[in-house]
């Protein structure tokens, strides 16, 4: 018995131990103590915190609803642009009842969707899985190139005599056509691509991508031991699949991304695609070297299949479906959305000849031709030319090719965050932030290019090449956001038209580029020819600067707005007629069918003291969305 009570006691005092240790998530996002001692312990406390709180939500499903995210939409309005929603009261209520919520899944009955390492809202859970999304479509992207120059390489020994032919024998022509073909398939599907955004879930959609160009890459071996000709249609067809990643993308964020967080949210998930480029170019390198240059393909394509697991567990379509968003985080992106009821574009409801002679449009499409000629020509050709120019291996070659793209993915991110602080401080327009982040990074590109095709050191090139590339980073909170700016509703749509034109220069700027450097008569040439290279597009981004900087724009479009019959603010997903309230699961067809009309409600709420108002309210359990007629973020 006493060593029962012994066992009984240490468990009693370890469980008060942590409930001491333990604070609420109201007191969590409370201000820090301003003493040190203070200050640690509620560091520790917050904590301790975050991780029982994601424990119990994941696996226990307790307080699964009670985030305390405590932003009211009015922090998500942009206040720089006129709009319906700048003079609004969208503070948050002081009680949140519990949302009804959609029918939980198999695997939800078992741990909810809640990221089970880091205390996470739930947009930027979804931006952190569009973010490891890109770095492994970018990773793949990456394969060829480096294991192309790995298969065409003879092995030497510390003398440089040859101890090994090289496997295979493509004419740079064919390697050309090899790294362009991927672009033949994604231009195609750019346009649909936005369409397809529009009319199914957006998430479904990326998710699908990633899986079936992983699940490409793993035939891409076979292929190449086959024929050259094999590698191109699988490559084709990775581009097809993939060419609707970033229409799908800014579909995701059509309904996942308050109008102030558009640039983080956006910038940290396009920030994986140089991420990709950070870890596929050493990765690719590391295992074509260590194993065989067919590794990549078979590291890569597995890692897209165990990605698209976690994709289907904690992805969704928009906020109002995910079953266990907090209330003040749904009301807090729905409301400072401004909640529009129209109807998503089609292609017959899509004005075409007001967006083509748009000129905020072209200014996009200029500027994401040029950061594309560029991505692509360090993406696919930087090994190639860190080989042919300084003879380096593949090893160092790639890993010292990745440095501007691991700046990149530094800068982008925290470009995002300042664009939006200017713009949420009001220190800056939209317009005036998209134009000087687009136009200063651009600029400061084109200059340290020039120096790239100039110098003949080593270090010079590779400083010069993270300082160009660090500085079109900022460019990402220009051009590559301005669509959610300009045309929300299209934004899916011109993100499509605009990156189509950016994947057309992907096409054309690896074969142009072979073509150039083919001829190996002697060093001096070869570095001429790599000048030229680098001179070229260098002047595509000078061209750029100066279109973007005259004809960009921050503001939405007039052609761009929903006509005002379809464009009222209502969060009610009281949709009349249908029979199904704040959950589409729960008929609520019965309350709807006891309804009175308009004109009569004033004298019968007054005989009988509110109670149809009363049972109006509790005919949906979400209290952002009562008393309205429709909301589409349920629908």
């Amino acid at each position: 018995m006493s060593g029962g009570a012994g066992l009984s006691g240490v468990q009693a005092g370890m469980e008060a131990a942590f409930n001491n240790a333990h604070l609420d998530e109201k007191t969590a996002h409370e201000e820090c103590p301003e003493d040190v001692k203070g200050a640690f312990m509620f560091k520790v406390k917050s904590g301790i915190s975050s991780v029982s709180g994601n424990a119990s939500r994941v696996f226990r499903k307790e307080g699964a609803y009670d985030r305390y995210d405590f932003k009211d939409a009015n922090q998500g309005v942009d206040k720089t642009v006129e709009n319906d929603l700048t003079a609004a009261d969208l503070t948050n209520p002081e009680d949140f009842p519990e949302l009804e919520r959609p029918k939980l899944r198999k695997v939800d009955q078992y741990c909810q969707p809640e990221c089970p390492c880091c205390n996470l809202t739930k947009r930027y859970t979804q931006a952190l899985l569009v973010m490891i999304g890109f770095i492994i479509s970018f990773g793949i992207r990456c394969n060829v190139g480096v294991a192309t120059v790995s298969m065409m390489s003879n092995k030497t020994d510390n003398t440089g005599k040859v101890t090994e032919i090289s496997e295979f024998h493509w004419s740079p022509e064919t390697i050309g056509y090899v790294d362009a073909s991927f672009f033949w398939g994604y231009i195609v599907t750019q346009l649909p691509g936005g369409f397809l955004a529009s009319k199914f879930p957006a998430n479904r959609l990326f998710g699908t991508a990633i899986f079936l160009s992983s699940c490409l890459n793993l035939l891409i071996p076979a292929a190449t031991l086959l024929d050259p000709k094999a590698v191109i249609a699988v490559r084709v067809m990775q581009g097809l699949v993939e060419g609707v990643t970033y229409p799908a993308c800014h579909g995701i964020w059509r309904w996942w991304a308050p109008p102030l967080e558009r640039s983080r949210l956006a910038t940290l998930a396009l920030s994986g695609s140089y991420g990709g480029a950070v870890l596929g170019m050493p990765i690719s390198g590391y295992l074509a070297e260590g194993i065989g240059w067919y590794a990549p393909f078979y590291f890569y394509g597995s890692c897209g299949i165990i990605w698209y697991m976690f994709w289907l567990w904690l992805s969704f379509e928009k906020p109002a479906k995910h079953p266990s968003i907090s209330p003040r985080e749904q009301m807090y992106i729905e409301k400072s959305l401004g909640d529009s009821k129209a109807k998503q574009p089609t292609i017959s409801t899509t004005p075409w000849i007001k967006v083509f002679t748009s000129m905020p449009v072209w200014a996009i499409i200029v500027a994401n031709f040029a950061r594309s000629w560029t991505f692509y020509l360090l993406l696919i050709t930087q090994p190639k030319y860190f080989k042919e120019v300084f003879n380096m291996s593949i090893a160092e070659g790639t890993t010292l090719a990745a440095l501007p793209h691991l700046i990149m993915t530094i800068i982008v991110p925290l470009g995002g965050q300042l664009a939006d602080y200017l713009r949420r401080n009001k220190i800056l327009s939209t317009t005036a932030v998209r134009k000087i982040f687009n136009c200063g990074g651009f600029g400061g590109e084109a200059l340290f290019l020039i120096v790239v095709g100039m110098t003949r050191d080593k270090l010079t090139a590779v400083v010069a090449l993270v300082i160009a590339v660090g500085c079109s980073g900022f460019a990402i909170s220009g051009f590559n956001v301005n669509h959610l700016d300009i045309a929300p509703r299209y934004a899916s749509i011109l993100m499509g038209i605009s990156n189509g034109v950016g994947t057309f220069s992907g096409m054309i700027c690896p074969i142009t580029t072979e073509q150039i450097t083919k001829n190996h008569d002697n060093m001096e040439t070869i570095m001429a020819e790599w000048q030229t290279v680098f001179l070229i597009a260098s002047s595509i981004h000078f061209f750029g600067v100066i279109f973007y900087a005259i004809f960009a724009s921050g503001e939405i479009q007039e052609w761009a707005k929903a006509p005002l019959e379809v464009e009222t603010m209502e969060m009610d997903t009281e949709k009349a007629g249908n029979g199904y309230g704040a959950n589409p699961n729960v008929d609520t067809s019965m309350i709807q069918q006891t309804a009175v009309p308009a004109t009569e409600s004033s004298s019968l709420m007054q005989d009988q003291g509110g109670s149809e108002a009363q049972a109006a309210a509790r005919s949906s359990a979400n209290p952002f969305t009562s008393g309205n007629t429709s909301n589409p973020f349920r629908h």
